[in-house]
């Protein structure tokens, strides 16, 4: 039924003219459309296509009949489709006048180099600013519901949030320690080089105390969470989220806000201050290691961290980390909770809040030292 096709060119004195015989349906217009294609000349004045002895057609039938139609436009000329049944003909005209389904004469226009960056520039700064916004708004929703959770302790599953707390932050604990080891390590070897020809090695004691605990200690802390446990935080929520599990929740009547993300946020809230206190301390280890090597005895490093670095610098630190957490688990938790369906939603939301976390940390640190500098910090 409707599977045979036959066509035929013919030369005019104007052009060409092609008669259709048969059904042209979805499989019998692909095996004649790039042979039609390649028959027909460009030299020609006029294309005619009968279509009287069409006993069928549908979609693909009509693509046909507008890549001829377009060809023909293409090569400056004119073109007539006659023949046609009513049902037919209606079906063509309802795509017939359509550029978008023109696929050989539709060409992009050309946009200037200035405008594309432009363009794309605004497309960035929109895209920033709306996922800031969205950012801020599920922060204000959450703290509405943490310091409800926190006048009633007794509905938090606290269970569960020592369960996450293990899971963010005493399996994060090697990998944080390795990383603030070889940063304080690194910065050391780096830094005692070139202040060694001015005699100055030793103040490389200040230099790691300093720079890892009031900054790089926290900072590196948190982005180690941000690609750890910000997106298992994302992969877990999107999984849910995908596998319509949250539904069910809002369903039964539980607000996803406080059966899912309170407890994933106090438990960041709670490891992040402590693995910054690991790294804080593993780095100034990693630091010690270029002086040692220089013959300085380990107490002359230790007596410069411990002149260098006061209590203030070591609660800055830990006050960053505590912000730097809550940015972390909300980034993970929102971008979760916004998951998509399809095959790639769950690793499109961890990898959007991934970024999403660095990009929050990096933003709050600075706004963190331009504060501490206006209040002498």
């Amino acid at each position: 039924m409707h599977n045979k096709i036959d066509f035929r060119i013919e030369e005019m004195p104007d052009g060409q003219k092609i008669y259709l015989t048969g059904s042209l349906n979805v499989k019998t217009s692909g095996e004649i459309w790039e042979e039609i294609l390649n028959t027909l000349t460009v030299s020609a004045q006029k294309l005619t296509i009968d279509a009287s002895q069409l006993t069928y057609c549908d979609m693909s039938g009509v693509a046909l009949l507008i890549t001829l139609q377009s060809f023909a436009r293409q090569y400056d000329q004119k073109c007539d489709i006659f023949g046609l049944t009513p049902e037919m003909q209606r079906l063509y005209n309802r795509f017939a006048n359509l550029s978008s389904l023109d696929p050989i004469s539709q060409k992009k226009d050309h946009i200037p180099f200035i405008e594309k960056t432009g363009r794309y520039s605004c497309h960035v700064f929109q895209t920033f600013i709306h996922n800031l916004y969205e950012h801020i708004v599920f922060i204000g929703e959450m703290t509405v519901s943490f310091v409800h959770a926190i006048r009633h302790p007794s509905n938090i599953r606290w269970k569960q949030v020592f369960i996450v707390a293990e899971k963010a932050g005493v399996n994060a604990l090697p990998i944080v320690c390795l990383i603030g080891f070889l940063m304080g390590l690194i910065l050391a070897f780096q830094s005692v080089i070139p202040m060694s020809k001015f005699g100055a090695e030793i103040f490389v004691a200040d230099l790691i105390g300093l720079s890892m605990i009031r900054e790089l200690g926290p900072l590196m802390t948190a982005i180690v969470l941000a690609g750890r446990t910000g997106s298992a935080f994302a992969a877990e929520l999107g999984a849910m989220k995908v596998n319509e599990e949250i539904d069910a929740l809002t369903t039964m009547g539980l607000e996803p806000m406080n059966f899912l993300v309170i407890i994933r946020v106090m438990a960041a809230l709670i490891v992040t201050p402590i693995l910054t206190i690991y790294a804080n301390l593993i780095s100034v280890m990693g630091g010690a290691i270029p002086i040692i090597s220089m013959g300085y005895p380990i107490v002359t490093y230790y007596n410069g961290v411990v002149k260098a670095v006061d209590y203030i610098d070591f609660i800055s630190g830990l006050f960053k980390s505590v912000f730097f957490g809550l940015l972390v688990a909300s980034a993970g938790c929102k971008c979760g909770l916004q998951t998509k369906t399809g095959a790639g939603a769950v690793g499109e939301s961890t990898t959007r809040a991934v970024v999403n976390s660095i990009i929050l940390i990096v933003m709050c640190d600075g706004i963190f030292s331009v504060i501490f500098y206006y209040l002498g910090i």
